[in-house]
């Protein structure tokens, strides 16, 4: 199998990085050639190609499993974003259904969303007709305009397009600097669809129910349910093994795992680590932490102790069971003071 290459370039020449062009996928290099040959180009501000495309041998996709008929996970690393792992730490999916696919997550950069494609394409020649973002940070979201530019339909929560805008500058400048050379390419998504209210996707014989939640683990939240295998896509509502990230409301995130609770669920992808769990029971050490971040951080509040004295100690007791705990508790620490301090 070939694929279409382009090598973009800062405008000062250096760094450049081959880029996925999608959808010129063929048997043979010519082929290829024939399709980029009728083929519009994206437009990508402040990059320049050096030279014209051309059809490559295909590279190596995302390693991902089967975790049930036609659903496939890819496990990110846990592990904050870096060049060492090209921004992959995040969990991401697809799910096959008999006249379409719909991708779940899309990564950190688009080279990520390059891999994934290639995933999808060694096991399908279905479209990709739908890339749905459980929420609004950048390690989910900065590959789905690559299955834009196939015509995919970028969907989310409906508060997901303004709260994106809001951050594009810092998101950008955060990620090109955490991932050099290997964001080139990346942009944030226009979201072409965003919900207030549960909504299915028929993927030819195979439903998925969207729903979007109030304000949790963050402002943005959405999860996906795939009704025939009956997996959950939680996002960043629920965490495994990383430590839990808290931008949006301490109290709401709990209710919210409430309500998932009573969900008809069989099993469940977080955002991070699993890749799978078991429902509900996968997400008691989530419940435990929130608890103890609750409970800790009430204590200092009526112990009248200022933010700065409180963020050492709160939840400090579990510090052993998570990996990346000194770099999300404290921001944790401040979101929970910063809230229940107004009960």
């Amino acid at each position: 199998m070939f694929e279409a290459i382009l090598t973009l370039c800062l405008a000062a020449g250096e760094p450049c990085r081959p880029v996925l062009l999608p959808g010129h996928e063929a048997p043979e290099a010519a082929a290829c050639a024939a399709s980029l040959a009728t083929a519009v180009l994206p437009d990508w501000p402040g990059l320049l190609a050096k030279g014209p495309p051309d059809c490559q041998p295909v590279a190596e996709p995302l390693m991902v499993t089967e975790i049930a008929p036609g659903v496939f996970v890819h496990t990110g690393q846990v592990a904050e974003p870096e060049p060492g792992n090209a921004g992959d730490v995040a969990n991401l999916a697809f799910v096959i259904g008999s006249d379409s696919v719909a991708v779940i997550d899309s990564g950190s950069s688009r080279q990520i969303a390059e891999r994934l494609w290639r995933a999808i394409r060694v096991r399908t020649d279905l479209p990709v007709r739908h890339v749905i973002l459980t929420h609004m940070h950048p390690d989910h979201v900065f590959g789905a305009t690559l299955f834009a530019e196939t015509g995919a339909e970028v969907i989310g929560h409906a508060s997901l397009s303004r709260a994106l805008a809001d951050r594009e500058d810092s998101y950008t400048a955060s990620f090109s600097r955490l991932l050099g050379p290997g964001f080139l390419g990346s942009a944030l998504p226009q979201v072409a669809r965003g919900l207030d209210q549960i909504a299915e996707l028929d993927l030819g014989g195979r439903v998925l129910d969207l729903r979007p939640w109030p304000l949790a683990h963050s402002g943005t939240d959405l999860t996906v349910f795939d009704r025939q295998s009956g997996v959950l896509f939680a996002g960043d509502l629920v965490f495994d093994d990383h430590t839990p990230a808290l931008d949006g409301s301490l109290t709401g995130w709990q209710q919210v795992l409430e309500d998932l609770a009573a969900l008809p669920v069989t099993r469940l992808v977080p955002g991070h680590g699993g890749p799978v769990l078991d429902w509900p029971e996968g997400a008691a050490p989530q419940r435990r932490y929130l608890e103890v971040l609750a409970r800790d951080t009430r204590a200092a509040i009526a112990a009248g102790e200022r933010l700065g004295q409180a963020i050492p100690h709160v939840a400090a007791s579990e510090s052993g069971r998570w990996r990346l705990f000194d770099t999300f508790n404290p921001r944790n620490a401040t979101q929970a003071f910063t809230e229940l301090e107004w009960e």
